[in-house]
C-alpha cells in the first residue's frame, strides 16, 4: 500500500473551502480527485438538461483547477459501488475520502461502497461539508430529537458556532506512469458534453457554471442586493435574489464561505434595516439546512407526504389541466409567466414557485408529486430536499404548523408584480393589455381570442372551496 489517497467528488465541485478534500490532502499530497458519472442518476426520468449542462460546466472548471495543482481530475462513467472499490484496490490506496449527503439514494450507495472498501482492508473517511451544521448537531432540547418545525430549528441553529472556512490545497504529487496506465485501463474518460449523455439544453444557462463565477456572484450579492433582500426577494420582476441556488446544489461554493460573507456584510452594515435584510437571507440558508436535516431523518419524504392523512386525499389529477400548467397556458397570467420562465431558463423565482405550486395543488387539485417531478425535470438548481420541502409546504402535506395556505393568483400578482413587469416579460402575447387586466387575470374573452391567450381553465373561488372540503374530510378521518 502506498501513500495515494482518492477523494471522491460528488456535491462539492470545488477546490476551496472543501472539508473532505482538505482532510484528504492532510493525509497525503499524493491525491487523486475523482468524479463518477453515475448511470443510476443519469438514467432517471427527473433529471433536467439544464442541470446536467451546469454540472458539466462546473466539472470543466474543476478539471482546470486540478491541473493548476499538478494533477488531472479523473472522470469515469460507471457504477460507483463497483468502480471505487476496484480502483482503490488496483492502485493500492491508503484511503478513500468523500463528503456525505442526505439523500436516500446517496446514503445507500455510500453504505455499499464503504462495505466493499472495508472488505478489502481500505480505510474510508467521510465528512460533512454541504451543511453548516450536520444532522445530529441541531436537536430539540426536550427530547433530543430532530426538529420538525422550522422556527425553533432556526432559533437553535442560529445560536451555534459555525465551522470556519478550510484552507485551499497546495501542490499535488504527480502519479507514476504505471499508476496512470492502471487508471486508463479501468476506463477513465474525457469529460463528455450534455449531448453525449443524451441531454439537450438549447438555451443559454441562466448562471455561469463553476467556482469562480459563484464566488463573484456572492461578492456582487453581498455588496448590493442583500441590503434590500427582505422586500426585493419577493418581486419576480427585479434581480433581488442571490442566484446561488445552483452553486449550492453542486457545491461549487463552500457554505462556510457563504456564511462568512453574510457576517462581513452584517458587520459593515450601517442600519438596523440593513441588518434585518441580511438576517432574512441567513434564514433562507437555514431553511435549506432544515429541509436537508428533515430528509436525512425522514427519508420517506422522498416517496410521499409527511402528513399521513394525505395518503387518503382525493386528487382530481386532470391530465389536460396538468399539461396546461406545464406549458403556461392556464389563463392565470402570473402562473403562466412563471411556468414560461421555468421552461425557457431552467429557473423560477422563489415567490413564483410558491404561487404555481399552490395553483397546481389547490386550484387544479393535482397531486403535488406531479409538480415536484416536473420541477426536477426542468430546474437548474433542482435539489431533492429543497424541492420536496417546498412542494409539501405548498400542498399542505409537509412539516408546517399552519399547513392550510391557499394563494390567490390575482392577489399575489397585485402585491408582488403590481406593474405587471414580470408578466409582460414572459407573456409577450398579452403585454399590450392594461396592467389591471394582467395582474387581476380579468382579461376579456375578446382580448384572449385576438392574442391567442387562454381563458382561465378553472374558477379560483370554486376550486378553493372544493379543496378546503376535501382537506376537512381527511382531517376528520
Amino acid at each position: 500500500m502506498n501513500d495515494l489517497v482518492i477523494f471522491w467528488h460528488r456535491r462539492d465541485l470545488r477546490i476551496s473551502d472543501n472539508i473532505g478534500l482538505y482532510k484528504a490532502y492532510q493525509q497525503s499530497s499524493k491525491l487523486v480527485g475523482l468524479f463518477c458519472l453515475d448511470p443510476n442518476i443519469l438514467s432517471r426520468d427527473d433529471l433536467a438538461p439544464a442541470r446536467v449542462s451546469y454540472m458539466l460546466g462546473c466539472l470543466e472548471e474543476l478539471q482546470t483547477n486540478y491541473q493548476k495543482l499538478g494533477r488531472k481530475l479523473l472522470i469515469f462513467k460507471a457504477q460507483p459501488t463497483q468502480l471505487i472499490p476496484k480502483l482503490a484496490e488496483v492502485l493500492k490506496v491508503k484511503a478513500v475520502v468523500w463528503n456525505e449527503d442526505v439523500e436516500p439514494y446517496s446514503k445507500e450507495r455510500d453504505r455499499q461502497v464503504i462495505e466493499a472498501l472495508k472488505e478489502k482492508g481500505i480505510k474510508v473517511e467521510t465528512y460533512w461539508d454541504q451543511l453548516l451544521h450536520k444532522p445530529g448537531d441541531i436537536l430539540t432540547k426536550s427530547n433530543n430529537e430532530p426538529y420538525k418545525v422550522y422556527t425553533p430549528f432556526w432559533r437553535s441553529w442560529s445560536k451555534e458556532n459555525k465551522h470556519p472556512i478550510v484552507e485551499t490545497l497546495g501542490q499535488i504529487e504527480v502519479l507514476t506512469p504505471e499508476e496512470i496506465e492502471l487508471i486508463n485501463n479501468l476506463g477513465s474518460i474525457n469529460l463528455p458534453t450534455a449531448k453525449d449523455l443524451g441531454y439537450h439544453w438549447n438555451y443559454p444557462l441562466i448562471v455561469t457554471p463553476g467556482e469562480q463565477a459563484a464566488k463573484e456572484q456572492l461578492i456582487y450579492f453581498c455588496e448590493a442586493a442583500i441590503y434590500d433582500y427582505q422586500e426585493q426577494r419577493n418581486l419576480p420582476g427585479i434581480d433581488g435574489t442571490s442566484q446561488l441556488s445552483a452553486a449550492l446544489k453542486f457545491g461549487v461554493i463552500g457554505i462556510r464561505e457563504v456564511w462568512e460573507a453574510t457576517l462581513n456584510a452584517y458587520e459593515n452594515s450601517r442600519s438596523d434595516e440593513a441588518r434585518e435584510n441580511i438576517e432574512t437571507w441567513q434564514k433562507e440558508l437555514a431553511w435549506r439546512e432544515f429541509y436537508q436535516h428533515c430528509l436525512y431523518y425522514f427519508p420517506e419524504l422522498a416517496e410521499g407526504p409527511y402528513r399521513e392523512e394525505f395518503n387518503n386525499f382525493y386528487w382530481d389529477n386532470n391530465e389536460e389541466y396538468f399539461k396546461a400548467w406545464c406549458e403556461g397556458k392556464t389563463g392565470y397570467p402570473i402562473v403562466d409567466a412563471a411556468m414560461r420562465q421555468l421552461n425557457e431558463t431552467g429557473w423560477m423565482h422563489n415567490r413564483c414557485r410558491m404561487i404555481v405550486a399552490s395553483f397546481l395543488t389547490k386550484d387544479l387539485i393535482i397531486n403535488w408529486q406531479w409538480g415536484e417531478k416536473y420541477f426536477m425535470q426542468k430546474l437548474i438548481d433542482g435539489d431533492l430536499s429543497a424541492n420536496n420541502g417546498g412542494w409539501q409546504w405548498s400542498a399542505s402535506s409537509g412539516m408546517d404548523t399552519q399547513p392550510l395556505r391557499i394563494f390567490n393568483p390575482a392577489s399575489q400578482a397585485q402585491k408582488f408584480d403590481p406593474e405587471a413587469e414580470y408578466i409582460r416579460q414572459w407573456l409577450p402575447e398579452i403585454s399590450s393589455l392594461d396592467t389591471e387586466y394582467l395582474v387581476t387575470g380579468k382579461i376579456s374573452p375578446l382580448d384572449c381570442h385576438s392574442c391567442g391567450y387562454p381563458q382561465p381553465i378553472v374558477d379560483h373561488k370554486k376550486q378553493q372551496r372544493d379543496f378546503k372540503e376535501r382537506y376537512k374530510m381527511i382531517k376528520n378521518t
